[in-house]
């Protein structure tokens, strides 16, 4: 019974043939608009033209032949250019009970394809911070929902663990460092390093502000100002400075060409700093309850890029400049050229990526690659994908960049360099908190013991955050408000959670009921216990759709209205209160049926549920 709609298209489909001649493979079944009174609707706008018919005519002669022939269709009306089916209660309750009898209910057929999803990917040289939790939540919560879908998946990361950015950081720790460690200033190892990375950039612009006020920059500014004001020239001009004058930029090019030719002094500090990184991670991931099955790194991966450029070279797919740089020619892709490798031999991102890719092959033999990064690398991907393609790879048909948007906070922009960014570490503890205050405030947990209190508040706060940032389509840009993220109406990880909870409540009063010798014989339904049954018949298709899409939004969504959808079935029905037993026996069976798919929407979006709150 999970397929009504396809049972319905079906007949449709036969209806139109007999009565009309006509095979008609692209109608659209839907459920019914609020506000008709019907469970389906068939759209038949399409078919006037091709029938030459009115659209109430086609709708009735539709409606009277399905009416006809199906005992649980029991009513129809034609309005406008759409034709309502009205089914019998029988079939919601079958609904129902064929929901309850299945087994994992929502998990699909095995598609015998392999997946592998990328996310998180951080640099070392900063913690993990507000963008990276949304990358992370879209990358877990993804994988789940493909898993659902029937896929195998793999779960993976690239850890940039090597380029300028990383060196700027080992550059300040070597200057400014006097051999401190994150041990020493009892800071966790990411936040740590991050401080060098942020001192780094500090340093640097008084170096900058220093030299524009020497001869050599008043002269370039003066032959190549352009009419641009000394403050915008000089802001445009950075990159050139750090190339060409800067002694940071120069200790820093230097360390990254050392680094490439294995200097050991270099090695060791790099490895030094990488592991206090990388034990920071692991805890942030840690809290969040997320994991990642396989890390590479682009310290090993560039290397099999560079072995990729010395095949796209011989193959005349790449072509060398009179510098000794590499780049590709996408302009048949509308992607313009791209460089491949840099005129010093170093490596860029899409050399790595290259290489990343085809050891990601040779270990999983994976169908196709989700690639979960912020919107501003779009172009890199497609050029990356571009290049696979020319190279001809057997995974280069299926490779998809789930591009999300920036998430801001209501105080406005994050900046790595300048360190205005929030830590990952800093929100979740800052969502526990406001989760703690508010239970505390209602009171509702004091009758539990310290460490149950604690492992609530922080199923509370962690469904706080994770709601909130996948409820928006990712693509979106978005602001978290902290504040909002936990309050108990409205759109929020604890309003739905609210509603598992409620359940759970009524079970444990109906345990001590005594219920036995009560018949269910229960046989109309109300229009808050149909509406639930609806809601509940359209959960597979719904992770069908988020699979298909990659949008956990549509969990997240399907989630809130099925939570609402209880809250309203329970301030407006008897539960437990009702003297008819029969109802109270069938509305804990459908209370629970609505408990577990919670359950499992917010499995999906990786986040749990208490049992209390």
């Amino acid at each position: 019974m999970h397929h009504i709609s396809t049972k319905i298209k079906e007949l449709a489909q036969k209806a139109i043939l007999d009565c009309y001649q006509v095979k008609e493979n692209s109608l659209i079944i839907k459920p019914t608009s609020k506000e008709f009174d019907a469970d389906f609707t068939i759209v038949i706008f399409p078919l006037v033209k091709r029938l030459k018919k009115s659209p109430q005519e086609i709708g009735d002669t539709l409606g009277k032949y399905m009416l006809d022939r199906l005992e649980w269709i029991v009513d129809f009306k034609t309005i406008k250019g759409f034709l309502n089916i009205s089914l019998s209660d029988r079939i919601w309750f079958d609904v129902l009970d064929d929901i309850a009898d299945t087994p994992h209910f929502g998990q699909q057929k095995n598609k015998g394809e392999k997946l592998l999803v990328e996310y998180s990917s951080p640099n070392t040289n900063k913690p993990l911070h507000l963008g990276h939790i949304r990358n992370i939540l879209l990358g877990w919560s993804i994988s789940n929902i493909l898993e659902t879908a029937g896929y195998e998946v793999v779960r993976t990361q690239i850890i940039n663990d090597r380029g300028i950015a990383i060196c700027k950081s080992m550059i300040a720790w070597s200057l400014y460092g006097e051999n401190k460690t994150p041990k020493s200033q009892n800071i966790k190892g990411d936040l740590f390093v991050g401080n060098y990375y942020v001192l780094f950039d500090k340093k640097f612009n008084e170096e900058y502000a220093a030299w524009q006020k020497t001869n050599t920059a008043q002269i370039i500014f003066n032959n190549n100002s352009k009419k641009l004001t000394e403050e915008l020239f000089f802001k445009k001009y950075k990159n050139e400075y750090f190339n060409n004058y800067s002694q940071l930029g120069k200790l820093t090019r230097k360390m990254l060409q050392d680094w490439e030719n294995n200097d050991p002094d270099v090695l060791n500090l790099w490895k030094k700093m990488r592991s206090w990184v990388l034990e920071g991670f692991d805890e942030t991931l840690d809290a969040l309850n997320v994991s990642i099955d396989k890390d590479y790194f682009e310290s090993e991966t560039y290397l099999t890029g560079k072995s990729i450029v010395e095949e796209g070279l011989q193959k005349n797919i790449f072509y060398k400049k009179d510098d000794g740089s590499v780049w590709i020619d996408l302009e048949q892709n509308n992607l313009g050229q791209k460089i491949i490798l840099r005129s010093d031999g170093t490596s860029v991102y899409i050399t790595q990526d290259l290489g990343t890719a085809d050891l990601r092959y040779k270990d999983y033999k994976m169908d196709g690659m989700i690639y979960v990064v912020g919107n501003e690398q779009d172009y890199h991907f497609q050029a990356l994908f571009a290049t696979l393609k020319a190279l001809n790879r057997p995974y280069a048909d299926k490779l998809f960049h789930l591009s999300y948007g920036m998430v801001d906070l209501p105080s406005g922009k994050m900046k790595s360099r300048e360190g205005t960014v929030v830590d990952a570490d800093d929100l979740i503890k800052e969502v526990i908190e406001e989760a703690t205050q508010s239970t505390k405030e209602r009171g509702v947990l004091d009758d539990l013991s310290p460490k149950e209190i604690q492992d609530i508040n922080a199923k509370i706060g962690l469904a706080a955050l994770k709601f909130f940032i996948l409820k928006v389509q990712s693509k979106k840009r978005m602001v978290f408000d902290p504040k909002e993220s936990v309050d108990m109406q409205g759109q929020t990880g604890p309003y739905i959670q609210n509603a598992f909870v409620r359940i759970r409540s009524i079970q444990r009063k109906a345990n001590k009921m005594n219920l036995n010798g009560a018949d269910s014989k229960y046989s109309i339904l109300n229009v808050y216990e149909k509406n639930l049954i609806k809601l509940l018949l359209d959960y597979p298709h719904t992770i069908q759709i988020a699979s298909n899409t990659l949008e956990p939004s549509e969990i997240a969504n399907y989630a809130y209205n099925l939570a609402k959808a209880y809250h309203r079935f329970y301030h407006e029905v008897k539960i437990l209160s009702d003297p008819d037993r029969s109802a109270v026996l069938f509305r804990l069976k459908l209370s629970h049926q609505v408990s577990d798919v919670l359950k499992n929407a917010f499995y999906l979006l990786g986040i749990q549920m208490p049992q209390k709150m």
